[in-house]
């Protein structure tokens, strides 16, 4: 079986999927990238699909499961270098792909991870009356 790589750069993981995803490697992968989630409290998880050609429900399927596993886990996913086609399936089979931003490419994945960790600092919680407010 083969395995997806994960690298990790700054606090970001990079997930370079270069193999046809069967079953078995993408519940590896899940398992994986949740393990390495945990172990390196990274707040960022990008999925690079550019050497894909197709996508089917099945990857799409996967690639959401991924973004819940890793929304749990305090980690933003976005998927980067999706050919048109591969958007234009996503959008005929009727993948939304919930939970998941997307980029052009890894620079601006990483740039649009930056942003929304920026904005969350942002965010100041007050327990006296728990509600959520944001600092100018």
């Amino acid at each position: 079986m083969e395995r997806v790589p994960i690298l990790k750069i700054g606090d970001i993981l990079l997930v370079s999927i270069q193999v046809d995803m069967s079953d078995q490697t993408a519940i590896q992968l899940q398992e994986d990238l949740a393990e390495r989630i945990v172990a390196t409290g990274c707040h960022g998880v990008i999925i690079d699909i550019t050497a894909l050609d197709i996508v089917d429900s099945f990857v799409g399927r996967m690639l959401s499961t991924i973004a819940s596993i890793s929304k749990v886990l305090d980690a933003e996913t976005v998927v980067v270098g999706m050919r048109p086609a591969v958007a234009i399936t996503l959008v005929e089979l009727g993948l939304s792909l919930n939970g998941i931003r997307t980029a052009l490419n890894v620079e601006r994945g990483m740039e649009l991870i930056a942003a929304t960790r920026a904005d969350d600092r942002d965010v100041v919680f007050d327990d006296e009356d728990d509600e959520t407010t944001a600092t100018p």
